[in-house]
């Protein structure tokens, strides 16, 4: 069982890795299926050392891992779950912000 500083640290990796649209990006396309770094770069139109460093930064949050195959790598999701936690959170954020209750939240900016 996860300690309440662990669950926190957890969720702040995944956080951390969700600020960046490069890494959502990746995440999504990984989502869908493993992919070779020159590959992904090229479907996101990022240079590959860009790319590099977002991969870096998603396998230090544990969220994707390298896989060799042959001299090349690989990527996929670390887990097949976080693919459904991709698209649960995606939903949950589409379906609350469909959901505004306040109806000054567009000229306050809240909620």
């Amino acid at each position: 069982m996860l300690t309440l500083a662990a669950d926190i640290e957890v969720l702040a990796r995944f956080g951390r890795a969700l600020a960046d649209p490069i890494r959502c990006r990746i995440l999504l396309a990984l989502r869908e299926a493993p992919a070779h770094p020159a590959v992904l770069a090229d479907a996101l139109e990022v240079s590959r050392t860009r790319l590099s460093n977002h991969l870096a930064c998603l396998r230090d949050c544990g969220l994707v891992v390298a896989v060799p195959v042959g001299r090349r790598t690989r990527y996929e999701l670390a887990d097949e779950r976080l693919a459904h936690a991709l698209d649960d959170l995606r939903t949950a954020v589409v379906a609350v912000e469909a959901d505004k209750t306040c109806v000054d939240a567009d000229e306050k900016g809240c909620c």
